[in-house]
């Protein structure tokens, strides 16, 4: 939100020119790291994100092998919380 104050005005309030922004998609990203076992990784991505074994295998190997994996998108609140989330499992995680 831009507020635009005009010198002089005889309103009490600042003209308000409202930019509306799209609502952005953030990524949640698992970095990998030198500490976790793979199994662990697993394990992780199956209690946060409910994935079937298959898919967090698939993400973990990901992490392994390129040292990043995208394993979420959506809005930004509950990107967030995953991070946390994440975070308070120990895994290393950012947003994009």
């Amino acid at each position: 939100m831009k507020e635009k104050f005009q010198i002089g005005s005889t309103s009490p309030f600042p003209e308000v020119d409202t930019e509306i922004e799209k609502s952005k998609i953030w990524h949640v990203i698992v970095l990998n790291d030198p500490v976790n076992l793979m199994s662990y990784v697993v394990m992780v991505f199956r209690k946060v994100f409910g994935y079937e074994k298959e898919k967090a295998h698939r993400h973990m190997m990901e992490v392994h092998q390129i040292g990043r994996s995208t394993v979420w998108s959506g809005d930004l609140e509950k990107a967030e919380a995953y991070v946390h989330s994440l975070h308070q499992w120990q895994l290393a995680a950012i947003l994009e």
